[in-house]
């Protein structure tokens, strides 16, 4: 992949002095808004180069941690779709794929023969350890933050994440820390 250059200027803060120049709503909002979409896919296109090793692309990787860290490493694709908030042909497209490499199988829930779980091979196993270990050393592509920082980042976005809606806050939502989050 050919590296990316810097541009010369931010981008969303131009955007943003347009927005106030035209009188458009909510600048704050639309360059935080931005800032968040900006940052996902330059965060993504590290972990994706990380995991290309391995034939993983994020969506796969994160099916596979999330039957990895299930109790019997094994989960229903509807549960997988509604965690990793994807739509159900995703769900199905990633573990084909998973699957056709050997990574997951298909089984029938032992109590409900109608439900299809996805469970993971030792072969997908050893892949998401040894992915694991690529990704955490681009820091999941966070490496230009401290650990602070990121424990900050990690805080605010959790807490809009509670506050939409994503999922019960177990009382005030706080940064690593102990700072609230206003």
């Amino acid at each position: 992949m050919a590296e990316r250059r810097a541009l010369d200027f931010d981008p969303i803060a131009e955007a943003r002095r347009q927005w106030k120049r035209r009188r458009w709503p909510a600048p704050t909002w639309m360059a935080a808004a931005t800032s968040i979409m900006r940052a996902q896919q330059l965060v993504l296109r590290e972990v994706d180069e990380a995991l290309r090793p391995f034939g993983l692309t994020f969506a796969r990787y994160e099916s596979l941690v999330l039957l990895y860290f299930s109790r019997s490493q094994a989960l229903p694709l509807g549960k997988m779709g509604d965690r990793l908030m994807v739509h159900p042909a995703s769900v199905t497209n990633a573990i084909d794929r998973l699957e056709s490499d050997g990574l997951v199988r298909r089984v029938r829930h032992a109590e409900d023969k109608r439900m299809v779980l996805a469970e993971l091979t030792d072969e997908g196993r050893r892949v998401v350890e040894e992915a694991t270990e690529a990704v955490g050393k681009t820091r999941f592509g966070l490496g230009e933050l401290s650990a602070a920082e990121a424990d900050q980042l990690t805080g605010i976005i959790g807490a809009l994440r509670g506050r939409v809606g994503d999922f019960e806050p177990a009382g005030e939502l706080t940064v690593p820390g102990g700072l609230p989050c206003q």
